[in-house]
């Protein structure tokens, strides 16, 4: 029996370093391209001279203090509610840019100091706020 050596034909090898090498060279010339052909814009604009001093008219606001046992005090005074609601119709009344900040203590239910926020609202309008810490 004859035996043919069966010559196994070679697997061609494709060198793919030139043709990444044309790759990388046409990727950066269009990157520097689109780099030259896109400028920044800028817009000159003139911003107003800030005014560093406060406003002489505007005075301080009613801080009203609400604690944790719920007691409501004014200028370290405990009032009532309807002493409190008072006070402020006449401190809006007198000062018209003046407004009526409710600091309640960090411990309280939100739904007592919403409570009293929104009578303290239905007095003074949108002149009463809420401060935060």
């Amino acid at each position: 029996m004859m035996r043919f050596k069966q010559q196994r034909a070679a697997i061609p090898t494709i060198d793919l370093t030139p043709m990444l090498n044309v790759m990388m060279a046409t990727l950066a010339f269009f990157v520097l391209i689109s780099m030259t052909l896109t400028t920044e814009q800028g817009v000159d604009i003139q911003l107003p001279a800030g005014d560093t001093t406060s406003p002489q008219n505007a005075p301080e606001p009613l801080v009203v203090e609400l604690s944790r046992q719920q007691q409501i005090f004014i200028e370290q005074q405990q009032v009532s509610k309807q002493q409190l609601l008072q006070q402020m119709q006449i401190y809006l009344q007198q000062n018209p840019q003046a407004a009526v900040v409710l600091q309640p203590d960090l411990e309280l239910p939100y739904e007592v100091v919403v409570q009293l926020l929104a009578e303290m609202r239905d007095v003074g309008g949108d002149r009463v706020s809420l401060a935060i810490d």
